[in-house]
């Protein structure tokens, strides 16, 4: 077995491949950029060697210094986890050159499967149902336009050599091919370095379902059952599960028929995953093999008991596979949400910065953090943004559901904005648990966006409840610091009024040590509570019931979230409450004659002049953040007066970029 590899990759995916290795007794090597100095997978290796300044192509994706650093450091294998590298074939070529393992399948599988055109043919003479669509690369818009009008509307608009949701565009109209087109060739120049577009039909209400493969070098492939990842925005994968709840035995078995003679008539080996889109009817289409290990893989390991990376380290290495098709089973269910760095409040903004308190569920118990951060970590602009994937696993979907609410209401992160609540909604709404799921399920469930999930009356009264036990806690606290309370805390009894969405409920709280009665407009509810002030998640039982709630203290009453929902609760006195009435309120500044830059980002270009007139809708500027591209359009008619920014601009959240008459 190898003594020592390295990791061509960052974040999550660099500590996943470590944790593997070092079960296997293997010795490790991270790489890291000037971003990444101080990052979790440079404190896990057992060494770590510099490539270069922030930007992916000055390090991450500089092979020949990735080559130089196995052989300073001896090691004789690279794991290239997923994106940078990963699908690259000149490298596994190069590695292959310098007599250095790869960790995943041969070049020419590599590029046969990385170009989604020619992968199309192949999978065509394989016999793996396609996708309606035009085979072959597109010159420019107009040629796309007619392209469209042959096949029909909706059409998806593709980067041949993409992934992760860059360089894709749905488009229902030839007004839409033509914005989307430029757009999705740059988000693929930029990401990929690779400007070929194609396009095929976009199937109506579609479901995203995955296959994962494993094979080895002498010519044994294994399907490791289904994963379903139609919870997507903007085509990137937000939750996963496995197995499908659409999926049946016998649509599982050609599903996993027809990815195995895909992946032989490339004489593929290593762990890889072909993609279907499916329709309601069960009818699935071929849409790209993915030539690595995926972001998803750990909920096939959760209901089949196989470690993927391992395996493909034992593959590498020229092992047969420990276990064949009739040994795979399916046990139970598992759940994987993307908790991302970015912010569902503001339209899933990218939402950079530091993590200053970061608290993760605890593992164990169906319970799986993969994460590359830490309390203290750096969120990039120069990276993907994820944070971190909470997996849960059960008997039951429903449980492996109810175990996630649980789990993200114990995940705790701040200093940077996060999708926890929009998951933890998405984990509660009735047509997600029913499993009635299609790639456009944010769309057609949040179409205003985000805002929190419904608050229920029950919750309401938890929250309030817990506000005023915190209350208490932290007068009783002050009265001990002041001398007025001596020694353990006594009895407290006392009226409050609690200040939540404009209504205002009276609140009385009596109770000693860890138990309460709080009153709340005439209900009574019993609180047993282990918070402390300065702790930053409320873990307790209302009703007899555990609930975990988090805590951000404001001037005078709290901040809190739960189950998706956040809340503030200004608690008084209620003379205090009755004098408040009459405070004025301050007007938010006018912004309405400015356009503000809604994310950190950089300037790509400016659309208009000054002394341009605009129309509503009308494109303004395009700002890319995490490699993603995004078109700033006009809300109303209107002037453009001034422009403050250029292409090349690096601008922080609500930097203006042009001003209107």
């Amino acid at each position: 077995m190898f003594k020592k590899i390295l990791i061509a990759n960052r974040g999550e995916i660099a500590c996943r491949v470590i944790k593997s290795a070092r079960k296997m007794g293997i010795k490790t090597v991270a790489v890291y950029s000037d971003a990444d100095e101080a990052a979790l997978h440079v404190e896990m290796a057992d060494e770590a060697v510099h490539l270069g300044p922030p930007p992916a192509a000055q390090s991450y994706l500089m092979a020949d210094k990735i080559i130089e650093a196995c052989k300073k450091t001896g090691a004789e294998a690279v794991h290239p986890g997923y994106g940078f590298l990963s699908e690259r074939e000149s490298f596994a070529k190069a590695l292959d050159e310098a007599g250095i393992a790869f960790i995943g399948p041969p070049a020419k599988a590599i590029a046969a499967m990385g170009d989604k055109i020619e992968s199309k043919k192949i999978a065509n003479e394989a016999g793996v149902s396609t996708v309606p669509g035009y085979i072959g690369e597109i010159a420019d818009a107009d040629e796309a336009l007619k392209i469209a009008d042959d096949i029909g509307f909706p059409v998806m608009i593709k980067a041949s050599a993409g992934g992760g949701g860059k360089g894709m565009r749905i488009a229902h109209s030839a007004k839409e091919v033509k914005e989307n087109f430029d757009s999705a060739r740059n988000e693929a120049i930029a990401s990929f370095g690779d400007g070929r577009i194609f396009i095929e039909k976009f199937v109506v209400e579609p479901r995203h379902i995955e296959i994962q493969l494993i094979g080895d070098q002498h010519g044994n492939i294994v399907y490791l059952n289904e994963r379903e990842c139609s919870i997507q925005r903007r085509h990137q994968k937000v939750v996963e599960e496995a197995p499908s709840p659409f999926v049946d035995p016998e649509m599982r078995k050609a599903m996993g028929e027809q990815s195995v003679a895909l992946a032989k008539a490339v004489g593929y080996f290593s762990a890889g995953t072909v993609e279907f889109v499916v329709g309601a009817d069960k009818s699935f289409y071929f849409l790209e093999m993915n030539t690595r290990l995926q972001v998803e893989h750990p909920v096939t390991e959760l209901i089949t008991g196989i470690d993927l990376v391992e395996n493909m380290i034992r593959v590498a290495y020229g092992e047969k596979l420990p276990f064949t098709q009739d040994d795979v089973g399916i046990n139970g269910w598992a759940i994987e949400n993307r908790v991302y760095a970015e912010d569902p409040y503001r339209g899933f903004l990218p939402a950079i910065g530091r993590l200053v308190k970061y608290i993760t569920p605890e593992e164990g118990n169906g319970v799986r953090v993969d994460t590359g951060v830490v309390e203290g970590s750096e969120i990039s602009m120069f990276y993907d943004p994820m944070i971190a994937k909470l997996c849960t696993w059960a008997p039951t979907r429903i449980e492996a559901i109810d175990m996630q609410v649980g789990a993200l209401n114990d995940y705790y992160v701040r200093g940077c904005g996060n999708n926890i609540d929009f998951v933890n909604a998405v984990m509660q709404h009735e047509r997600f648990r029913d499993g009635r799921l299609t790639t456009a399920f944010i769309a057609e469930e949040y179409p205003e966006g985000f805002q929190g999930h419904p608050l229920s009356d029950d919750l309401l009264h938890k929250f309030i409840a817990v506000a005023g036990v915190c209350d208490a806690i932290e007068n009783a606290r002050r009265g001990r610091i002041s001398g007025q309370l001596n020694g353990q805390m006594a009895a407290y009894d006392a009226e409050r009024v609690v200040k939540v969405n404009g209504n205002d409920h009276a609140v009385s709280v009596a109770g000693q040590g860890d138990h309460w009665t709080v009153t709340i407009d005439g209900k009574e509810m019993t609180v047993e509570d282990v918070w402390r002030p300065g702790d930053v998640r409320f873990k307790g039982k209302i009703n007899g019931e555990p609930i975990t709630i988090e805590i951000d203290p404001m001037a005078v009453g709290y901040g809190m979230s739960a189950n998706g929902t956040q809340l503030s609760l200004v608690v008084m006195p209620p003379r205090i409450a009755e004098l408040s009435q009459h405070m004025l309120e301050k007007e938010a500044p006018d912004t309405s004659k400015m356009l503000l830059c809604p994310m950190p980002g950089l300037v790509v270009r400016i659309d208009v002049a000054e002394g341009q007139e605009v129309e509503a809708g009308e494109a303004l500027a395009v700002v890319e953040a995490m490699k993603m591209e995004n078109i700033l359009r006009a809300e109303r008619k209107a002037k453009v007066s001034k422009i403050l920014a250029g292409p090349g601009d690096s601008l922080a959240v609500d930097e203006v970029i042009m001003e209107f008459e």
